[in-house]
């Protein structure tokens, strides 16, 4: 997902999108664990680097409410 559209977005919807990136984190490792074969091995590293920037985000946004 693109820096900017996740930008644009409100706390709550990043929260909610952050816990749906983590559960399907949770079901690739599970299969990777199982030795079953997932789609794109790249998939991980990809979702890690969301979960990275939405929080990353989310941070940036709780420091600007808590300066105001």
């Amino acid at each position: 997902m693109k820096i900017k559209d996740l930008r644009s977005m409100q706390t709550k919807e990043l929260e909610s999108r952050l816990s749906e990136a983590r559960l399907e984190l949770v079901k690739l490792n599970a299969q990777v664990a199982m030795h079953t074969q997932i789609k794109s091995p790249g998939q991980i590293r990809r979702l890690k680097r969301s979960i990275a920037k939405m929080l990353s985000i989310i941070n940036q946004k709780k420091e600007v409410a808590s300066k105001e």
